[in-house]
């Protein structure tokens, strides 16, 4: 079994390979330039390694680079062969990355509590206590209170 060291080395050449081939060396219309390579992570054994990628786009430009990855596995896969020159080859598999999408969903809550936060500070905005501004006492008043009682007696 490799060190982890190793499965990161191969993971990192892994990631620009994949990246230098989709660029210079593909030519499916289907990933030109929208398709970017995110992160890449190899097993421990080094023998299969996922690789995510995000694509500026819809969800139909989404799909298509997916079938297009897909088509262009072996290539890829005979790329980063080439390039790590290892005994055995990992395999590939192409996972879209949440990342954009969970940011996203991040942002719009951040936007809502934004929002919330402002309508509390304009309601607030002319309010006053309902007590006094201080409501605590403190040890010096409460002996003064006390002797305002007994002089009433």
């Amino acid at each position: 079994m490799a060190d982890n060291a190793r499965a990161k080395k191969l993971a990192d050449l892994i990631r620009e390979v994949v990246a230098q081939k989709l660029q210079r060396g593909i030519k499916d219309p289907r990933l030109g330039t929208h398709v970017t390579i995110t992160d890449t992570r190899v097993t421990g054994d080094l023998r299969e390694a996922t690789v995510f990628y995000t694509v500026y786009g819809d969800d139909e430009e989404r799909a298509a680079a997916a079938a297009g990855l897909e088509s262009a596995k072996g290539v890829l896969r005979s790329a980063v062969g080439a390039a790590a020159g290892v005994k055995f080859t990992p395999t590939l598999t192409f996972v879209a990355d949440a990342l954009p999408d969970t940011a996203k969903t991040i942002e719009d809550l951040l936007d809502k509590a934004r929002a919330s936060d402002a309508k509390v500070r304009e309601v607030s905005a002319g309010a006053t206590f309902a007590g006094d501004a201080d409501p605590y006492k403190k040890p010096g008043e409460e002996d003064e209170d006390e002797d305002e009682g007994d002089t009433a007696e």
